[in-house]
Parts: structure tokens; sequence; C-alpha cells
């Protein structure tokens, strides 16, 4: 006999089968209520978030493109401050050379000076004078020296403001690299896009680099270097206004001097042609005077011999007659006249003796003038020479060195042109 079988679980009322019912239908339409909120505020996100992302893109693009030009603008300032930091430079060093040319220049005035002061060492006696020649000479030296003094010094701060210059274009091109850089670093950033091959997530890529600066100190930096760039250009250009100034100022001094100096040189040897000229004619006066004072001493000399003559002739006369006998032996006028002869004649003897004394006395004192006259003239003859030298070395001043040819040999002191008879008579007494 067959037998039902029921399944041993628990058994649910009909109500709850309807409620369970209604519970998944109203689950699934929550459910689906839900996605589709869901759905829709993802629809809402995603072109927001699309819409956000294209403006971002946007705005970044265009302070990428806002940068390039702001960093083109500061590295075209630069390539012009470089530009005419080295156009600068190049006027500087110039100029420095020059200034260095100028002072190189200089040892031409003092060797010249120095040697006229040495040549005029070897004068003689009383021409060793401190005249105005050596005067001006000193000054010359001092004033050359002084000039030396002057563009030495603006060549070592010429020197200085290149060092400084290339102290600023170094700064001034490191910074121009960098923007170089800078530049080409964003165009490449400017030039990615979504299909860009070499993009990729990176590892914090928001992070701030070390020795990351604002844009505020960037700018500054970029003004300062800019800034100093451009004041020590000032600087440079009116050192230049400064050397040139200097160089043409030691010139005209030392122009000026020379002028004076040669003046004075002149001045002097028609002092000292105007003296030997007067010594020259005193001289020829006192040989002249010589050789009528040993003239009137010859004729002295044969006076004394002729009265002499006549005293001896008036003296035997006399001892002979005072051999008359007895009472002829009287002082008879021819007596009285013979002894008044002899006493005229002896007082004359003496007053030409006392004379020929005198005029030798004179005589001596001539010549002992005479070889003073011819002292001083050779001493003025040397001293004439030695400035004509001085003139003649001088002319190396005003004279390209390789057209100077010496019009007196230095050694030999002769002469390499033809002189005025004056001084032609000068050098052949030396």
């Amino acid at each position: 006999m067959a037998t039902l079988s029921v399944k041993p679980s628990p058994r649910f009322q009909l109500p709850d089968w309807h409620t369970n019912s209604y519970l998944l239908s109203t689950n699934a339409e929550r459910q689906r209520d839900a996605s589709h909120q869901i759905r829709q505020e993802a629809q809402v996100l995603c072109n927001e978030t699309n819409n956000q992302t294209i403006w971002d893109e946007h705005d970044n693009r265009t302070r990428l493109a806002e940068r390039i030009d702001t960093v083109n603008r500061w590295k075209e300032m630069l390539d012009k401050c470089l530009t005419d930091l080295d156009a600068e430079i190049d006027a500087l060093t110039q100029m420095k050379e020059s200034a260095e040319q100028n002072l190189q220049a200089k040892n031409l005035p003092l060797d010249v000076a120095i040697e006229c002061l040495t040549l005029r060492e070897s004068r003689r006696d009383i021409d060793v004078v401190k005249d105005p020649v050596e005067e001006e000479l000193h000054k010359e030296v001092e004033v050359t020296e002084a000039t030396k003094k002057a563009l030495q010094q603006k060549i070592s701060q010429a020197f200085e403001k290149l060092c400084l210059l290339q102290e600023v274009r170094q700064q001034l091109n490191s910074d121009h690299r960098g923007k170089m850089e800078t530049v080409d670093i964003d165009r490449g950033c400017f030039s990615l896009n979504l299909k860009s091959p070499n993009i990729s997530l990176k590892i914090n890529p928001t992070r701030v680099p070390n020795g990351s600066t604002t844009l505020q100190q960037w700018d500054d930096r970029s003004q300062f270097n800019k800034n100093r760039a451009e004041a020590e250009m000032k600087g440079a250009i009116e050192l230049r206004e400064a050397i040139a100034l200097t160089i043409a100022k030691t010139n005209n001094e030392l122009e000026a001097q020379r002028v004076a100096t040669e003046f004075a040189f002149r001045k002097r040897l028609w002092e000292m042609e105007k003296v030997y000229s007067e010594l020259k004619w005193q001289e020829k006066n006192t040989l002249e005077e010589i050789a009528e004072l040993q003239e009137d001493i010859r004729h002295l000399e044969e006076d004394l011999r002729r009265k002499l003559q006549n005293l001896k002739l008036c003296h035997t006369r006399l001892e002979t007659r005072t051999y008359r006998p007895n009472m002829e032996l009287c002082r008879d006028q021819a007596q009285c006249g013979l002894t008044e002869e002899a006493q005229q004649l002896e007082a004359t003897t003496a007053a030409l003796k006392q004379k020929l004394a005198q005029a030798q006395d004179a005589l001596d004192a001539l010549y002992q003038h005479l070889a003073r006259l011819q002292a001083d003239i050779a001493c003025k003859t040397n001293s004439m020479l030695l400035d004509t030298k001085c003139m003649d070395t001088r002319r190396k001043l005003t004279m390209p060195a390789e057209k100077f040819v010496p019009e007196v040999d230095t050694f030999t002191r002769t002469t390499n042109r033809t002189l005025s008879p004056l001084k032609t008579c000068q050098l052949e007494l030396t």
C-alpha cells in the first residue's frame, strides 16, 4: 500500500509568501531607482569632469604659452643685455689697451728728461748752475711720473671693472642658459597632448623640488641681474670716458711741459750764446790789449836801455872830469849841467823801471784774466754743446723713432749737420 512522503521543512504561511513577493518587487524597484540615480549622477559627473579637465588643460596650455612668452621676453632682454655687455667689454678692453700704450709711451719722455739731466751733469765750474732748464727738466720728470701714476690707476680700475663685467656676464649667461632650457622644457610641455606617445603616470609629480623659488623671487633675480649688468655697463662707460679724459689730459700736460722745457732750453742757449759772444769779444780785446801792452813794454825796455846808455855817457863824463888837474877841478856850468843830467836820467830811469814793472804786472793780470776768459769760454762751449745735444735728443719726442737721426754724435760729440760759424767754432775749441 502506497504511503505519502512529506519533506521535513518548515512551512510558510500564504501571507508570508505574498509579503515576500511584494518585498522582492519593491526592492527591485528601489534598486533600479538607486541605480538610475547613480547613472544620472555619474553622467553629470563625467560631463562636469570632462568640461573641467578640458578647461583646466586649456587654461594650463594658456598659462604655459604665457609663461613661454614671459621667459622669452626675459631671454630677449638678456640677449640684448649680453650683446651690450660684450660690446662694452670690448670697448673697455680697447680703452685699457690704449691707456697701456699711452703708459708705455710715457717712458720715452721720462728717459729723455733723465738723459738730459744726466748730460747736463757734465757741465763744469760756474756753469753747474740750477737754471730754469734744470727746474723745467725736474718738473718734466715729476709731471711724467704723475701722468704714469694716473694712467696706471685708470688701468687698474679698468682691470677691476673688466673682472666685474666678466662676473656679471657669467651670471647673465647662466641666467640666459637657464631661460633657454626653461623655454625648451615649457615648449615641450606645451606640445604634449592626449595622443602623445611619451606621456605616463609619474610618482608624486606634484612634489615641490628642492631649490624651488617663488615667481616673485624668480622675477627679482632676473631683474637684479639685468639691473646689475646695466649699472656695471654705466660704470664702465663712465670709466671709459674718465680714461679718455685722463689720456687727453696727461698728453696735454706733457705737451705743455715739453714746450715749456724746450722754451727754457732755447732761452738758455740764447743767453749762453750771448755770453759766449761777449766773452769772445772780451777775449779778442784782451788779446789786442796784451799785444799793445807787450809792444809798449818793448818800447819801455828800449827807452830804458837808451836812458841807461845816456846815463852811462853822463856818468862817464862826470867821472872823467874828476881827473882834471888842480884848480881846473871846478864846478863849472858843464859840471853842473852834467850833474843835473845825471840826476834827471836817474829819476827818469827809476820812473821807467817803475812803469815797466807796472806794465809787467798789468800784462800778468791780463794773461791771468785771459786764462779765466778762455776757461769760461770752454765751459760755455761745453755747456752749449751739452744743451744742443739735449735739444737734439728731445727731437725724439716729436719725431717717429724710425726717422730719428742724431744731429750730434753721443760719444764723440761731433755734429752731423751744418752748424752756424759760432757753433762750429765752439766745436773746434772743444
